[in-house]
């Protein structure tokens, strides 16, 4: 098992497409986190590991939940490199013309957001995932396909990625709200060199993590606080709009193409240099796409 890697450097996955890879992204791996916690709580998974939740601005005192989001979801017998998942793209809505702040109330206001939300609705029917998230994904694949075109990211590979790094924004049973944000913060334990755990200093004075000794990974989509500083478009980390649209660009980096099996698994393991995270987010994306093709927007 993977347990020394808990932070990847793009540049370690050796394809020519990482070669315009940023620095390491310095994020908490869950599938880590995860498998050290079995020894101490006796907990298995890819993702999981024992978290602190709290307020969902600036969580200043933490509770540990020891649930685990991805416990049910089996890995993808798919080798690395040899496949990408069916590339979804979102249907009927046109490219997206707003901010990740907004609520999908103001989406609608400004044009088109009625149709992402008819969509969104329409999918979370037959996925499971909460339709406030898939507006989410949805809107940052569109911000995508309109900034680079040739990444061809699906909202699909988000969603997977969302499901494995905090059940789409209801870790610990948080609830997602209108807004965007948790009902509580998602916030990952501090890394600070214990067995297993690279220790990452305090990057943020615990303006995101509430920690101003250690960095932890923060949010939906589980960044770390220094990582956030250059994808995140000022924005606050918990808010589902605007980690999704920071994962795809942090994907999209280096005119990766993530529609093809190199171009996708490169960006995965970049994300969390696991095997078994990509895998297990191949088949959750996969699946999603799958079962989105029968969805239909008038």
């Amino acid at each position: 098992m993977d347990t020394e890697q808990i932070e990847h450097d793009p540049a370690d996955v050796s394809t020519e497409e990482e070669t315009a890879a940023p620095p390491a992204r310095r994020r908490a791996a869950p599938a880590v986190l995860g498998r050290l916690a079995v020894v101490v709580v006796v907990l298995a998974a890819a993702v999981g590991g024992v978290w602190a939740t709290s307020a969902v601005t600036r969580p200043d005192r933490t509770e540990t939940t020891t649930e685990i989001p991805d416990l049910d979801n089996a890995a993808a017998q798919v080798a690395p490199g040899s496949a990408a998942p069916v590339n979804a793209t979102v249907e009927g809505a046109p490219a997206a013309q707003t901010q990740p702040q907004q609520q999908p109330q103001q989406r609608q206001e400004s044009g088109g957001g009625d149709l992402l939300s008819q969509w969104a609705a329409k999918v979370s029917d037959v996925t499971g995932i909460p339709a406030r998230a898939l507006v989410a994904y949805g809107n940052a694949e569109l911000e995508m396909r309109a900034a680079q075109p040739k990444c061809r990211l699906s909202w699909a590979t988000l969603a997977g990625i969302g499901r494995v790094e905090s059940n789409h924004g209801q870790y610990g049973g948080a609830v997602l709200q209108a807004n965007g944000l948790p009902s509580k913060a998602i916030v990952g334990v501090p890394l600070d060199g214990s067995p297993g755990i690279r220790a990452i200093g305090d990057s943020d004075g615990g303006r995101f993590d509430g920690d101003p000794v250690y960095d932890r990974a923060v949010g939906p989509m589980q960044f770390l606080p220094s990582t956030w500083a250059r994808y995140g478009g000022g924005y606050n980390p918990q808010q589902i709009d605007a980690a999704a649209l920071a994962a795809a660009k942090y994907l999209c980096v280096g005119g990766r193409d993530m529609a093809s099996a190199n171009g996708w698994w490169a960006g995965i393991l970049s994300y969390n240099n696991s095997v078994d995270y990509g895998q297990k987010v191949f088949g959750l994306a996969d699946a999603y796409a799958k079962a989105a093709q029968v969805v239909k927007v008038s």
